[in-house]
């Protein structure tokens, strides 16, 4: 799925993981008017195709390589 689109996370921008929960949680510290956005998009170079991958995005620009994952839980 990756290259798509960049994917939105609930996920406050921090430069790096410590203080991060170990339980998969969204992380709701840092500075929360930019989320984590992950994974790169149809324009980027072929290096960013990856879910590792994470930069940082805005919350109130819209973006034309920025989207997100519908998800099911049961």
């Amino acid at each position: 799925m990756s290259g798509n689109v960049w994917e939105w996370t609930e996920d406050c921008w921090n430069a790096n993981h410590n203080g991060a929960s170990g339980d998969g949680s969204a992380r709701m510290s840092g500075e929360c008017v930019r989320r984590v956005v992950r994974g790169g998009a149809w324009n980027n170079n072929v290096r960013f195709l990856r879910s590792a991958v994470r930069d940082k995005g805005l919350v109130s620009s819209g973006f034309h390589d920025v989207g997100l994952r519908a998800a099911r839980t049961f």
